[in-house]
């Protein structure tokens, strides 16, 4: 096989990044990363054969800066670019100036980006050309008072769209008159402020359409094909979260004429590479919405059903080879579907999550199911662009065989330090509406409640409790039975009370020791015997595995805080500062007393810095003396007790932050 180029620089981030990154490589392409101060540790620039700083965090610094990226194409010699999807994947300008500097841009021509790059253009030349669009308005009058009275003329309900770009951003759904005016002047900001342009068009809006795309490529010598169809319903604000291929439920007649639609709209803009043209599908008539002149998101679905690489036809084209094959050629099997894992919270309006990732654990690739990652356990989700950690993608005979695999592969998937909608997604595959293809766009705003909902932290508590007294068990071999936490009471049982908090809730539970491998946990009267394993651990934090009855949970434990895990549910427990701990007070981190006793010794004062185990206190009880030792480094805070001060059990003796 021909090494069709010798460096390819990828101008983005993320997984996309990883992703062509994994296919060049197999091609003996080497790879050139780009990053911005914000992505210095990231996985993308980890995978590169070599990355290159290109500018502070904001995108506008760096990922939007045309002039950096082909500095560093130049410092790193590269002959090509691929410019991914988003940032600077359909700028006209950015294309041409790749091939003024004499590298490969891996995309269509600037003149095609050009053509679609104003919707109103496209829908007008796609009108020419006799494919279907939406009644609307396109025109060039602006102003509001233009605007309103062509919106009136079309009658409601409506859509608001900015011209010059896509994602959703900016678009405006309009019921009545009355919402109008307001709406075409925050759709004119919006559009302004994300494109640097505030036109707008006006179109009749459909409720609840489907989202219906073809995947499309062209290749230099004239030749165009259809790579058949994706359904990309499932949406919330305009982007999506749910695809598969090929579109389910779709008449054969009308899914022919939606493949002719689409290599037409190829032909009309002399397009080269790889494409997708977005209909609406509502019965059996659709309508054009946008061409997206890049890769997409969803792409891998279409690569499953067909077994082809579509980043490999992208490089190919774009080195001057002809399509690898015909339209004949080209054969589907099976169905995919394809999830998108963000780091969003559906609870809050699917607002975004960012922090660094405790633990992220992908399901393990096989036959059938791919995972498209872009970060990893210690990697960090910056607030400065889009949530998506990674995309994964199942394949099977059926539709239902397919969801089924992407269930099962959700449930191996296990992320710790910020929230995402995982869970969502899983609720979402296995709903009756998406289960009989009952889904549109509309999905979200029918189902999005009863989806969203955070399953009952009782019910995940007792596995928390668990996995926490576990933790607390030396896994070495201690020096004394006072370095054991094991929850000894003199003449009492042994227990280890805990005290969580998830969100504005609190609860309180008691652990038992551990007996022939089962725990005892009891939380008000409901009694729960746990059965627990330690799995490899992701230091500093430590894995569990907890089995009540049949149920089967993992919890990650470390920092103040219990992850859990059980099928598709996930809750968070922090630990209550008045957590009690009613173990031997001689293992380092209780700031509580075991027992009834007498404070004999104080050795820090208020205000003072100390070191993770460093002696506190001592109290004298049954006899003994028993150290209270500082669980962190920290201030003290406050000591609540002096020397000669009797105590009762489990007092809270001092704070430290």
């Amino acid at each position: 096989m021909r090494r069709m180029f010798h460096k390819l620089l990828i101008a983005n981030r993320g997984e996309i990044a990883c992703r062509i990154a994994r296919t060049a490589h197999r091609l003996g392409v080497k790879v050139a990363a780009v990053y911005s101060e914000a992505d210095a540790r990231a996985r993308h620039v980890r995978v590169a054969d070599e990355a290159w700083a290109i500018g502070p965090g904001p995108a506008a610094e760096s990922y939007l800066r045309i002039d950096r990226i082909l500095e560093a194409a130049r410092h790193a010699g590269a002959d090509a670019i691929h410019p991914g999807y988003g940032f600077l994947s359909e700028n006209a300008g950015f294309a041409a100036a790749c091939v003024t500097a004499g590298i490969a841009f891996i995309g269509p021509p600037a003149a095609a980006i050009e053509a679609m790059g104003s919707k109103s253009a496209a829908k007008a030349r796609m009108d020419r050309a006799g494919v279907p669009t939406l009644p609307g308005y396109h025109g060039d009058e602006q102003s509001i008072e233009a605007l309103e009275r062509r919106a009136l003329e079309l009658g409601f309900p409506l859509i608001i769209k900015p011209s010059g770009g896509g994602g959703g951003k900016g678009m405006q759904i309009v019921q009545e008159a009355a919402e109008l005016r307001s709406a075409l002047a925050a759709a004119k900001r919006l559009a302004a402020a994300a494109f640097s342009d505030d036109k707008l068009l006006l179109e009749r809006y459909l409720p609840a359409p489907r989202h219906v795309e073809v995947q499309v490529f062209a290749d230099a010598q004239g030749h165009i094909v259809h790579v058949f169809d994706r359904d990309c319903s499932v949406q919330r604000r305009h982007q999506k979260l749910i695809e598969e291929a090929p579109a389910p439920s779709i008449d054969a007649d009308v899914r022919r004429r939606l493949h002719e639609a689409a290599c037409t709209v190829a032909r009309e803009i002399g397009y080269v590479g790889a494409g997708t043209v977005e209909f609406l599908l509502s019965g059996s008539e659709f309508y054009f919405m946008e061409m997206n002149t890049r890769l997409q998101v969803e792409h891998p679905v279409t690569e499953a059903i067909t077994g082809l690489d579509l980043v490999e036809w992208q490089l190919r084209v774009a080195a001057g080879e002809p399509l690898p094959l015909t339209q004949e050629q080209i054969q589907q099997s099976g169905h995919a579907i394809e999830v998108r894992l963000c780091a969003e919270d559906p609870a809050k309006g699917f607002v975004p999550s960012a922090g660094e990732l405790h633990l992220l654990h992908w399901p393990v690739e096989e036959a059938g199911l791919r995972v498209d990652a872009g970060f990893e356990t210690g990697d960090s989700v910056t607030p400065l662009y889009d949530s998506l950690l990674g995309k994964i993608i199942a394949h099977g005979e059926s539709r239902d065989a397919a969801i089924d695999r992407l269930l099962g592969a959700l449930d191996q998937l296990r992320v710790s330090g910020v929230v995402t909608n995982a869970s969502w997604l899983a609720r979402a595959l296995d709903h009756p509406d998406f289960r009989r293809c009952g889904m549109s766009t509309a999905f979200v705003e029918r189902h999005g409640d009863a989806l969203s909902v955070s399953p009952d932290a009782a019910v995940l508590a007792p596995y928390a409790a668990a996995a926490y007294a576990a933790s607390l068990i030396p896994q070495q071999p201690v020096r004394s039975p006072w370095e054991l936490a094991d929850g000894f009471r003199a003449g009492m049982p042994a227990a280890v009370r805990v005290r969580l908090r998830t969100g504005e809730r609190t609860l309180d539970i008691t652990v038992g020791e551990q007996k022939k491998g089962a725990t005892e946990v009891r939380v008000g009267s409901a009694t729960h015997v746990q059965r627990l394993t330690r799995l490899a651990d992701s230091p500093p934090l430590q894995n569990w595995q907890s089995v009540e009855g049949g149920e089967r949970a993992a919890a990650l434990v470390g920092q103040g805080r219990i992850t859990v895990w059980r099928s598709h549910d996930v809750a968070v427990f922090e630990l209550d500062r008045g957590t009690v701990d009613v173990a031997s007070a001689a293992r380092a981190g209780s700031l509580a007393t075991p027992l009834p006793g007498v404070v004999v010794s104080v050795a820090v004062r208020e205000g003072e810095m100390v070191a993770a185990g460093q002696t506190l206190l001592v109290i004298e009880a049954m006899k003994m003396e028993h150290a209270i030792k500082a669980p962190r480094a920290g201030v003290v805070k406050t000591l609540k007790y002096k020397v000669g001060d009797r105590v009762r059990e489990g007092s809270a003796l001092a704070e430290i932050e």
